[in-house]
Protein backbone atom coordinates (compact mmCIF):
# COMPACT_ATOMS: atom_id res chain seq x y z
CA UNK A 1 0.00 0.00 0.00
CA UNK A 2 2.78 2.45 -0.71
CA UNK A 3 1.02 5.04 -2.33
CA UNK A 4 -1.39 4.71 0.12
CA UNK A 5 0.70 5.82 2.96
CA UNK A 6 0.95 9.17 5.08
CA UNK A 7 3.51 10.20 7.71
CA UNK A 8 1.70 11.00 11.54
CA UNK A 9 2.92 13.34 13.55
CA UNK A 10 2.33 12.82 17.45
CA UNK A 11 1.81 10.02 19.62
CA UNK A 12 -1.27 7.93 20.40
CA UNK A 13 -1.02 8.66 24.16
CA UNK A 14 -2.69 11.96 23.44
CA UNK A 15 -6.36 11.54 24.10
CA UNK A 16 -6.84 14.67 22.47
CA UNK A 17 -5.73 13.65 18.75
CA UNK A 18 -7.88 15.70 16.21
CA UNK A 19 -8.44 13.95 12.65
CA UNK A 20 -9.16 10.24 11.40
CA UNK A 21 -7.56 8.53 9.01
CA UNK A 22 -8.53 5.70 6.73
CA UNK A 23 -6.19 4.26 4.05
CA UNK A 24 -7.73 1.36 2.24
CA UNK A 25 -7.06 -0.58 -0.58
CA UNK A 26 -9.88 -2.16 -2.91
CA UNK A 27 -9.82 -5.60 -4.78
CA UNK A 28 -10.44 -4.06 -8.77
CA UNK A 29 -13.04 -6.41 -8.64
CA UNK A 30 -16.60 -6.34 -8.47
CA UNK A 31 -16.84 -2.82 -9.49
CA UNK A 32 -20.16 -1.95 -7.55
CA UNK A 33 -17.83 -2.20 -4.53
CA UNK A 34 -15.55 0.38 -5.61
CA UNK A 35 -18.79 2.61 -6.60
CA UNK A 36 -20.22 1.71 -3.15
CA UNK A 37 -17.04 2.84 -1.13
CA UNK A 38 -16.90 5.52 -2.50
CA UNK A 39 -20.80 6.97 -2.20
CA UNK A 40 -20.28 5.65 1.77
CA UNK A 41 -17.37 8.16 2.10
CA UNK A 42 -19.26 10.94 0.04
CA UNK A 43 -22.54 10.72 2.71
CA UNK A 44 -20.24 10.60 5.73
CA UNK A 45 -18.83 13.75 4.90
CA UNK A 46 -15.62 12.41 4.36
CA UNK A 47 -12.65 14.52 2.21
CA UNK A 48 -9.43 12.82 -0.27
CA UNK A 49 -6.23 13.57 1.69
CA UNK A 50 -4.59 11.72 -1.58
CA UNK A 51 -5.02 8.26 -3.25
CA UNK A 52 -7.11 6.41 -1.08
CA UNK A 53 -6.74 7.79 1.98
CA UNK A 54 -9.65 9.88 3.93
CA UNK A 55 -10.11 11.68 6.93
CA UNK A 56 -12.70 12.75 8.92
CA UNK A 57 -12.85 14.95 12.40
CA UNK A 58 -11.85 12.45 15.62
CA UNK A 59 -15.16 12.07 16.70
CA UNK A 60 -17.67 9.08 18.42
CA UNK A 61 -19.92 9.21 15.32
CA UNK A 62 -17.59 9.61 12.70
CA UNK A 63 -15.00 6.62 14.19
CA UNK A 64 -18.19 4.04 14.15
CA UNK A 65 -18.86 5.30 11.05
CA UNK A 66 -15.04 4.45 9.27
CA UNK A 67 -15.16 1.30 11.53
CA UNK A 68 -18.39 -0.20 10.27
CA UNK A 69 -16.72 0.66 6.58
CA UNK A 70 -13.52 -0.86 7.45
CA UNK A 71 -15.11 -3.85 8.33
CA UNK A 72 -16.95 -4.19 5.06
CA UNK A 73 -14.23 -3.51 2.89
CA UNK A 74 -12.39 -6.28 4.99
CA UNK A 75 -14.92 -8.35 4.00
CA UNK A 76 -14.85 -7.92 0.74
CA UNK A 77 -11.12 -9.06 0.27
CA UNK A 78 -9.36 -5.38 0.60
CA UNK A 79 -6.96 -3.70 2.84
CA UNK A 80 -8.06 -0.98 5.48
CA UNK A 81 -6.12 1.02 8.42
CA UNK A 82 -7.71 3.27 10.77
CA UNK A 83 -5.41 6.29 11.91
CA UNK A 84 -5.96 8.45 14.44
CA UNK A 85 -3.82 11.24 14.39
CA UNK A 86 -2.71 15.40 16.06
CA UNK A 87 -0.80 16.60 12.79
CA UNK A 88 -1.10 15.21 9.28
CA UNK A 89 2.46 15.85 7.85
CA UNK A 90 2.34 18.29 4.48
CA UNK A 91 -1.07 19.91 5.29
CA UNK A 92 -2.14 22.06 8.10
CA UNK A 93 -4.98 22.15 10.32
CA UNK A 94 -6.60 25.30 8.33
CA UNK A 95 -6.00 23.65 4.99
CA UNK A 96 -7.51 20.52 5.91
CA UNK A 97 -10.77 22.26 7.49
CA UNK A 98 -10.66 24.19 4.39
CA UNK A 99 -11.18 21.41 2.31
CA UNK A 100 -14.06 20.04 4.13
CA UNK A 101 -15.66 23.77 3.99
CA UNK A 102 -15.22 23.12 0.03
CA UNK A 103 -17.18 20.41 -0.16
CA UNK A 104 -20.14 21.80 1.57
CA UNK A 105 -19.94 25.08 -0.09
CA UNK A 106 -20.01 23.17 -3.33
CA UNK A 107 -23.51 21.26 -1.80
CA UNK A 108 -24.48 24.18 -0.44
CA UNK A 109 -24.39 25.95 -3.55
CA UNK A 110 -26.14 23.29 -5.74
CA UNK A 111 -29.47 23.26 -3.02
CA UNK A 112 -29.06 27.36 -4.02
CA UNK A 113 -29.25 26.48 -7.69
CA UNK A 114 -32.09 23.74 -7.29
CA UNK A 115 -34.13 26.05 -4.97
CA UNK A 116 -33.81 29.52 -6.99
CA UNK A 117 -34.85 27.28 -10.02
CA UNK A 118 -38.22 26.26 -8.07
CA UNK A 119 -38.73 30.05 -6.87
CA UNK A 120 -41.21 31.12 -9.41
CA UNK A 121 -44.31 28.90 -9.52
CA UNK A 122 -46.01 30.63 -12.37
CA UNK A 123 -49.60 32.27 -12.77
CA UNK A 124 -51.79 31.00 -15.10
CA UNK A 125 -53.93 27.84 -14.98
CA UNK A 126 -51.24 24.82 -14.28
CA UNK A 127 -50.14 27.10 -11.40
CA UNK A 128 -51.85 24.70 -8.67
CA UNK A 129 -50.19 21.44 -10.49
CA UNK A 130 -47.19 23.06 -11.05
CA UNK A 131 -46.59 23.89 -7.21
CA UNK A 132 -47.71 21.17 -5.41
CA UNK A 133 -44.77 19.00 -7.56
CA UNK A 134 -42.81 22.35 -6.28
CA UNK A 135 -43.65 21.68 -2.40
CA UNK A 136 -42.56 17.92 -2.88
CA UNK A 137 -39.45 18.82 -4.27
CA UNK A 138 -39.10 21.54 -1.51
CA UNK A 139 -39.51 18.06 1.00
CA UNK A 140 -36.58 17.29 -0.76
CA UNK A 141 -34.36 19.85 -0.35
CA UNK A 142 -34.99 20.31 3.27
CA UNK A 143 -33.99 16.69 3.37
CA UNK A 144 -30.72 17.24 1.87
CA UNK A 145 -30.27 20.67 3.55
CA UNK A 146 -30.23 18.21 6.99
CA UNK A 147 -27.75 15.76 5.09
CA UNK A 148 -25.48 18.20 4.22
CA UNK A 149 -25.82 20.14 7.57
CA UNK A 150 -24.79 16.40 9.20
CA UNK A 151 -21.38 16.53 7.83
CA UNK A 152 -20.95 20.54 7.77
CA UNK A 153 -18.13 19.76 10.56
CA UNK A 154 -16.68 23.38 10.49
CA UNK A 155 -19.18 25.49 9.76
CA UNK A 156 -19.23 26.10 5.72
CA UNK A 157 -20.14 29.92 4.99
CA UNK A 158 -22.29 28.29 1.95
CA UNK A 159 -24.86 27.64 5.07
CA UNK A 160 -26.80 30.63 5.10
CA UNK A 161 -27.38 31.13 1.47
CA UNK A 162 -28.84 27.69 1.56
CA UNK A 163 -30.87 28.47 4.22
CA UNK A 164 -31.97 32.06 2.68
CA UNK A 165 -32.67 30.60 -0.54
CA UNK A 166 -35.03 27.73 0.50
CA UNK A 167 -36.86 30.03 3.07
CA UNK A 168 -37.66 32.50 -0.07
CA UNK A 169 -39.08 29.59 -1.60
CA UNK A 170 -41.27 28.48 1.35
CA UNK A 171 -42.29 32.06 1.43
CA UNK A 172 -43.57 32.40 -2.40
CA UNK A 173 -45.04 29.23 -2.13
CA UNK A 174 -46.86 30.23 1.35
CA UNK A 175 -48.34 33.90 -0.20
CA UNK A 176 -50.35 32.01 -2.46
CA UNK A 177 -52.13 29.96 -0.02
CA UNK A 178 -53.10 33.01 2.71
CA UNK A 179 -53.94 34.89 -0.34
CA UNK A 180 -57.02 32.16 -1.16
CA UNK A 181 -57.99 32.88 2.58
CA UNK A 182 -56.36 30.25 4.79
CA UNK A 183 -56.92 30.22 8.26
CA UNK A 184 -56.24 33.19 9.91
CA UNK A 185 -56.23 31.75 13.22
CA UNK A 186 -52.38 31.41 14.78
CA UNK A 187 -51.21 29.76 17.54
CA UNK A 188 -52.44 31.18 21.79
CA UNK A 189 -54.64 30.73 24.00
CA UNK A 190 -57.54 30.16 21.54
CA UNK A 191 -55.76 26.87 21.12
CA UNK A 192 -55.11 25.71 24.86
CA UNK A 193 -57.47 24.84 27.18
CA UNK A 194 -59.63 22.03 25.74
CA UNK A 195 -61.13 18.69 25.62
CA UNK A 196 -59.69 17.59 22.10
CA UNK A 197 -61.96 15.45 20.46
CA UNK A 198 -61.17 12.49 17.64
CA UNK A 199 -62.35 9.19 16.30
CA UNK A 200 -61.78 6.18 18.34
CA UNK A 201 -58.69 3.50 16.91
CA UNK A 202 -56.22 6.43 16.54
CA UNK A 203 -53.38 5.73 13.78
CA UNK A 204 -50.26 7.74 12.62
CA UNK A 205 -52.02 10.80 11.94
CA UNK A 206 -54.07 11.34 14.88
CA UNK A 207 -51.59 9.68 17.36
CA UNK A 208 -48.89 12.17 15.81
CA UNK A 209 -51.29 15.19 16.33
CA UNK A 210 -52.19 14.65 19.80
CA UNK A 211 -48.52 14.41 20.85
CA UNK A 212 -48.00 17.94 19.00
CA UNK A 213 -50.68 19.25 20.60
CA UNK A 214 -49.81 18.24 24.23
CA UNK A 215 -46.06 18.76 23.76
CA UNK A 216 -46.34 21.70 21.74
CA UNK A 217 -49.87 23.87 21.85
CA UNK A 218 -52.21 23.01 24.65
CA UNK A 219 -49.99 21.40 27.59
CA UNK A 220 -52.99 21.07 29.47
CA UNK A 221 -55.06 19.14 26.49
CA UNK A 222 -57.84 16.30 27.15
CA UNK A 223 -58.20 13.77 25.03
CA UNK A 224 -61.79 12.49 23.93
CA UNK A 225 -62.39 9.23 21.28
CA UNK A 226 -66.00 8.65 19.62
CA UNK A 227 -67.22 6.26 17.66
CA UNK A 228 -69.42 8.42 15.55
CA UNK A 229 -68.55 9.74 12.01
CA UNK A 230 -69.93 13.24 12.76
CA UNK A 231 -69.46 14.85 16.59
CA UNK A 232 -71.05 18.13 17.63
CA UNK A 233 -68.31 19.45 20.33
CA UNK A 234 -69.20 20.14 23.37
CA UNK A 235 -68.64 23.62 24.56
CA UNK A 236 -64.68 23.52 26.14
CA UNK A 237 -64.38 20.88 23.09
CA UNK A 238 -62.55 20.80 19.79
CA UNK A 239 -62.35 18.37 17.08
CA UNK A 240 -58.99 16.96 15.09
CA UNK A 241 -58.53 14.83 12.22
CA UNK A 242 -62.32 13.71 11.83
CA UNK A 243 -65.40 15.19 9.93
CA UNK A 244 -66.25 18.70 10.14
CA UNK A 245 -63.24 19.22 12.84
CA UNK A 246 -61.71 22.79 13.14
CA UNK A 247 -58.50 20.88 12.38
CA UNK A 248 -58.13 18.14 10.06
CA UNK A 249 -57.16 17.51 6.38
CA UNK A 250 -56.63 20.68 4.45
CA UNK A 251 -55.42 20.56 0.88
CA UNK A 252 -53.58 17.95 0.53
CA UNK A 253 -52.48 18.41 4.07
CA UNK A 254 -52.56 15.83 7.01
CA UNK A 255 -54.38 16.74 9.99
CA UNK A 256 -50.68 17.13 11.39
CA UNK A 257 -49.39 19.33 9.14
CA UNK A 258 -53.08 21.87 9.82
CA UNK A 259 -51.93 21.75 13.28
CA UNK A 260 -48.22 23.05 13.01
CA UNK A 261 -49.43 25.68 10.12
CA UNK A 262 -52.53 27.20 12.34
CA UNK A 263 -50.14 27.15 15.60
CA UNK A 264 -47.24 29.12 13.56
CA UNK A 265 -45.02 26.24 14.63
CA UNK A 266 -41.86 26.58 12.37
CA UNK A 267 -39.27 24.15 14.06
CA UNK A 268 -37.64 21.89 11.57
CA UNK A 269 -37.41 18.87 13.26
CA UNK A 270 -41.59 19.67 14.03
CA UNK A 271 -41.74 20.25 9.82
CA UNK A 272 -40.00 16.80 9.24
CA UNK A 273 -42.02 14.68 11.24
CA UNK A 274 -44.75 16.24 9.06
CA UNK A 275 -43.39 14.95 6.05
CA UNK A 276 -42.90 11.77 7.78
CA UNK A 277 -46.80 11.52 8.98
CA UNK A 278 -47.99 13.19 5.43
CA UNK A 279 -46.16 10.18 3.64
CA UNK A 280 -47.07 7.15 5.91
CA UNK A 281 -50.97 8.91 6.69
CA UNK A 282 -51.94 10.14 3.09
CA UNK A 283 -50.11 7.06 1.27
CA UNK A 284 -47.68 9.28 -1.04
CA UNK A 285 -44.58 9.98 -1.73
CA UNK A 286 -44.80 13.32 -1.66
CA UNK A 287 -41.76 14.20 0.11
CA UNK A 288 -40.09 10.91 0.13
CA UNK A 289 -38.11 10.44 4.35
CA UNK A 290 -36.63 7.58 4.64
CA UNK A 291 -37.79 7.01 7.95
CA UNK A 292 -41.39 6.86 6.97
CA UNK A 293 -41.57 2.95 6.59
CA UNK A 294 -39.55 2.66 9.60
CA UNK A 295 -42.04 4.83 11.72
CA UNK A 296 -44.77 2.89 9.77
CA UNK A 297 -43.89 -0.27 10.71
CA UNK A 298 -43.75 0.74 14.57
CA UNK A 299 -47.37 2.66 14.26
CA UNK A 300 -48.88 -1.05 12.81
CA UNK A 301 -46.98 -2.75 16.17
CA UNK A 302 -48.34 0.17 18.56
CA UNK A 303 -52.09 -0.45 17.11
CA UNK A 304 -52.06 -4.46 17.29
CA UNK A 305 -50.16 -4.63 20.34
CA UNK A 306 -52.63 -2.12 22.44
CA UNK A 307 -56.19 -1.58 21.32
CA UNK A 308 -56.61 1.06 23.81
CA UNK A 309 -56.48 4.55 22.33
CA UNK A 310 -55.11 6.58 25.54
CA UNK A 311 -52.26 3.97 25.50
CA UNK A 312 -51.15 3.83 22.14
CA UNK A 313 -51.20 7.95 22.13
CA UNK A 314 -49.06 7.46 25.82
CA UNK A 315 -46.93 4.79 23.43
CA UNK A 316 -46.88 6.77 20.50
CA UNK A 317 -45.82 10.00 22.54
CA UNK A 318 -42.80 8.03 23.91
CA UNK A 319 -41.42 7.39 20.39
CA UNK A 320 -41.95 10.76 18.72
CA UNK A 321 -39.86 12.49 21.51
CA UNK A 322 -37.15 10.13 20.75
CA UNK A 323 -38.12 10.68 17.57
CA UNK A 324 -37.94 14.59 17.90
CA UNK A 325 -34.57 14.45 19.78
CA UNK A 326 -33.04 12.87 16.59
CA UNK A 327 -34.73 14.79 13.79
CA UNK A 328 -33.17 18.29 16.35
Amino acid sequence: MNDSTVTVKGSRKHASAKWLLLIHQIPPKPDYFRVKVRRRLQRMGAVALKNSVYVLPSRDDTLEDFRWLLREIVAEGGEATLCEAELVEGITRAELEGMFAAERDAEYAALVTAAQGLANPGDAPAADARTAGIEAELGRLRQRMDEIDAQDFFGATGRKGAERAIATLEARLRRPREAAGGPAQRGGKEMQGHTWVTRRDVYIDRIASAWLIRRFIDPKARFKFTGAKSYNPRKGEVRFDMFEAEYTHEGDRCTFETLLDRAGLKDRALRAIGEIVHDIDCKDTKFGREEAPGIAALVRGLARAYPDDATRLERGAAALDDLYASLR
